[in-house]
């Protein structure tokens, strides 16, 4: 038996359905099988892929935990609920996609006169409006005031943040073989107003290249499998879990 319940929907988007339950401080997230590219132009459902985009999760949001990154997860869902179940702070997400590039890749070589897999030193941060409606546009430090998403604490909050998820990241992702290219996360802020990491790091979130295969396509263990037509993201993603199930303890399950 669980020791909560679930009630309302409180939210679904195109790889995650947010349940709320009968605890105040609890939250349940559903990882979907969706497989989605180009704001939702592009559709599939991909079996398995909700559950190794849960279990990716769990395994970096603890190894965030452990370097001291504060992040909204609790762990692992309970039977009766499946394994692409994760229980979750509830938290105020905060409309900003915050990228961190390591690797010149994908949009950032459309938009500016730089080659593909150029290395990024130092890393380019960038902050984007999350909403699908507008296209995501970059924002500048005064489309960010006119705004009001967060005062110049929080920014310099969030940019410290993301960095030390980078640096923890990237060092874990290189120990198994792994380039992490670029990724982008959300951070939201809890009821006793801590800023955290929030969503979901995954492959869905995470451009992920093989170090060991030089080939531009063979060696992509990400979206970009689905973005490009390539075929096999089931197992690119299961290649990336089995990986840093390797260097990480099993996930806890919350109870």
């Amino acid at each position: 038996m669980t020791a909560y319940r679930l009630t309302e929907l409180l939210y679904e988007g195109k790889a995650k359905r947010v349940h709320a339950t009968d605890q105040v401080d609890l939250v349940a997230v559903e990882y979907k099988d969706d497989a989605t590219a180009f704001n939702a132009l592009k559709k599939a459902q991909l079996a398995g892929k909700g559950e190794l985009n849960c279990r990716i999760s769990a395994l970096l949001f603890e190894v965030l935990a452990a370097a001291g990154v504060p992040t909204h997860y609790l762990g692992l869902a309970p039977e009766p609920l499946a394994a692409n179940w994760m229980l979750v702070r509830p938290v105020r997400v905060i409309p900003v996609e915050v990228v961190i590039r390591n690797v010149a890749a994908g949009s950032l070589c459309r938009q500016m006169p730089i080659e593909p897999g150029t290395p990024l030193e130092p890393p380019l941060l960038d902050l984007y409006y999350k909403d699908d409606a507008f296209g995501d546009p970059l924002l500048t430090e005064a489309r960010l005031e006119r705004l009001g998403l967060m005062n110049a604490d929080q920014r310099r909050e969030l940019e410290r943040l993301a960095l030390q998820v980078n640096a923890v990241l990237t060092g874990l992702f290189q120990s198994v073989g792994l380039r992490l290219v670029d990724f982008k996360i959300e951070l939201g802020i809890t009821a006793d107003q801590q800023l955290v990491v929030a969503d979901e790091i995954s492959p869905d979130t995470c451009r992920l290249w093989d170090e060991a295969v030089a080939d531009s396509n063979d060696r992509i263990l990400d979206k970009d499998r689905f973005r490009q037509d390539l075929g096999g993201v089931v197992e690119a993603y299961g290649e990336v879990l089995k990986r840093i199930q390797g260097v990480c303890p099993q996930p806890r399950v919350h109870r």
